[in-house]
């Protein structure tokens, strides 16, 4: 029988009811009885399981799948290195290596004093930062191997605390004097100087000034500005949002449920997060309105689980705008009544696949339905008509109603409108998130006139545009073709305007904003086996091509990269890519493809150059594996 602290017991007490089935609430259960006792025993699973009225095997299931949930102790301080490409371009394979000799352990296992657990895990959505590490539920950015020592060394002798060494983190990316201004609209407060993320200061700002103003229109004259407006999904998949609320099933006679989806954790992207930490009222207001329009009584922000902050951050803003009746019962008198659950996550990214996370949300694995019939806007959560939306459309949402969705489509170009935000990552000399109107701007100009260029003495080698999964491009080739609206384009990399069509014109997207620069240092096989062993962890196994061939292609760039490449792999690996791509249940299937795909279509000759060189290495009798910087 487990013991749990009475604070935890009512904790559950007050979460559970909220849910409308009790088996939403197991994630939630596995956080805080792991919060509590420092790791989900079986004792523990049946606990949770007869809690809710469920088998051990439910929970179970749960345990099994999310990386963030833990069957066995760690030690007083657990140590997680991000590994995806960002920050493995920032060096954290040597910023792991130098943890690993300061404590006498390897990744995945506990020092002998078992005060220090050490793991190399995925993305922590910090990507302008890296390398990234997180120790308990604090954040520390740009550790480099020294610091990775002095960090080692406090810990040791025990000084480390909460905060102690928050002088590592680099948050300013103010950079004056650019050649190209942002427009900014959802980031207009971030950054700036004196303000705060609690609701009087957004109030001061103009806050909620549009909620009030949606409550006495028409649910269905908002859903009209917001289809006359174009607004696009910036998640990843760029479909127009008010097409989106448009297949909403409103003659089922069942509740209609919103979604946020803030489970950033698409390598190279960190935009989301900004918001959540430093302007979470701007995201409340844009759920209200559109919860209000799509006239949704209950919504969630399901928040990827390594967002600790972020998720105190929500839940304190919630609970100021309930204090203040902008949601909850009644809403600023209207009658209308709707309130936000923020339902945390544990790792997992494919429940950035909106039926993914659906399913994670009602307490199951994160397998995505399939579609058709499970389209959510007709059978979404709880099988009812649901909307997901990502965090940054949502906050556009809100701009929406202020300018009229006439006024929105102003800005950007057709079929482009509104402001975009970047993530720059990489080999840049100043990385960190940038708003423009869309298309305002080339990928050169971002490179060089914003980010500062490249380190000096570097070449740019290739770019990924919108996310580790999107295709990549090389910096020398030129794109000629047409667009939507015939015209004609002949563009260098650096031409390409910074939109929607452009990017996919090209043969990439603009995905998630996620922009990773590559300069000529850059070992592509290396980069491309990181990708692999990304999507290879984070498969969730549903789909036969995705449960072998993600796996498979890793194996194959895992090879390559310990010195027993072939000539052939390039077009093995393209083999295994192209039976997987178009054969899965959602979209996860291309996210794994496509950089296989593009890596291998634009750098096939680095591929059989390796292969030729550990050949003659072999031959000549000396060793062909190297230390490697990127997996």
């Amino acid at each position: 029988m487990i013991s749990l602290k009475p604070e935890t017991i009512e904790k559950i007490d007050k979460l559970v009811p909220r849910y409308p089935t009790v088996r939403s609430a197991a994630l939630p259960l596995c956080h805080l009885v792991q919060e509590d006792l420092g790791y989900l025993s079986n004792e523990s699973v049946e606990w949770i399981a007869e809690r809710l009225e469920l088998q051990p095997i439910n929970i179970q299931e749960l345990v099994t799948f999310y990386p963030m949930l833990r069957t066995e102790p760690t030690g007083k301080y657990h140590v997680r290195v991000c590994r995806t490409l960002p920050c493995a371009l920032a060096g954290a394979y040597q910023t792991c290596r130098s943890f690993e000799k300061e404590f006498g352990c390897k990744v995945g296992h506990t020092s002998e004093d078992g005060k220090v657990t050490l793991d190399f895990v995925e993305c922590h959505a910090d990507c302008g930062k890296g390398p990234v590490v997180m120790v308990g539920e604090d954040e520390y950015t740009d550790i480099d191997p020294k610091k990775a020592a002095e960090m080692a060394a406090k810990m040791k002798s025990g000084e480390l605390s909460n905060g102690a060494l928050k002088t590592f983190t680099i948050i300013n990316f103010k950079f004056p004097n650019m050649s190209h201004q942002e427009t900014r609209l959802i980031f207009k407060h971030i950054d700036e100087e004196g303000y705060t993320n609690d609701i009087d200061c957004y109030v001061k700002n103009g806050g909620y000034d549009q909620l009030k103003k949606a409550v006495t229109m028409q649910p269905e004259d908002i859903c009209a500005e917001v289809l006359t407006s174009g607004v696009r999904g910036r998640g990843g998949a760029g479909f127009p949002a008010g097409m989106k609320w448009k297949f909403l099933d409103r003659k089922s006679g069942k509740p209609i449920y919103l979604i946020c989806n803030a489970d950033e954790s698409e390598p190279g992207t960190f935009k989301d997060r900004q918001i959540i930490h430093q302007d979470p009222h701007q995201l409340i207001e844009g759920m209200m309105c559109t919860a209000f329009a799509i006239q949704a009584k209950l919504a969630f922000i399901y928040i990827r689980g390594e967002f600790f902050e972020g998720y105190k951050i929500l839940e304190r803003a919630i609970e100021e705008a309930r204090e203040k009746n902008l949601l909850g019962e009644n809403i600023l008198g209207t009658g209308y009544s709707c309130d936000i659950i923020v339902h945390r996550g544990a790792g997992a990214y494919i429940c950035g696949e909106e039926t993914g996370l659906i399913e994670s949300l009602e307490g199951f694995r994160a397998n995505p339905r399939i579609k058709p019939p499970y389209f959510p806007a007709a059978l979404g959560a709880y099988q009812c008509p649901t909307i997901v939306n990502n965090v940054e459309t949502l906050c556009d949402l809100k701009h929406v109603i202020e300018m009229g969705g006439e006024g929105f489509a102003k800005i950007g170009t057709p079929g482009n409108t509104g402001t975009r935000i970047w993530c720059v990552s990489g080999h840049v000399q100043k990385p960190g998130y940038y708003e423009f109107a869309c298309a305002d701007i080339t990928l050169g100009q971002l490179i060089y006139d914003v980010c500062g260029g490249l380190k000096p003495g570097r070449k740019l080698k290739a770019v990924i545009p919108g996310g580790s999964s999107s295709k990549i491009l090389r910096a020398d080739e030129r794109f000629t073709g047409k667009l939507k609206d015939g015209t004609e384009y002949d563009w260098g990399i650096e031409d390409i305007p910074m939109d929607f069509d452009s990017l996919m014109a090209v043969g990439s997207m603009s995905g998630s904003g996620g922009v990773i620069v590559m300069d000529d240092t850059t070992n592509m096989v290396e980069a491309l086996a990181n990708i692999n062993y990304f999507y290879a962890h984070e498969s969730c196994g549903q789909c036969t091509p995705c449960r072998e061939g993600v796996p498979w292609m890793r194996k194959v760039t895992q090879r390559m990269v310990d010195g027993e490449a072939r000539e052939e792999d390039a077009d093995l690996l393209k083999s295994i890519a192209d039976q997987i791509a178009g054969r899965t249940i959602c979209a996860f299937g291309e996210a794994a493809s496509w950089p296989v795909q593009s890596f291998i279509a634009k750098f096939k000759d680095e591929f059989i150059e390796k292969a030729q060189e550990q050949a003659a290495r072999r031959k000549e009798g000396k060793e062909t594996a190297v230390e490697t910087s990127l997996i």
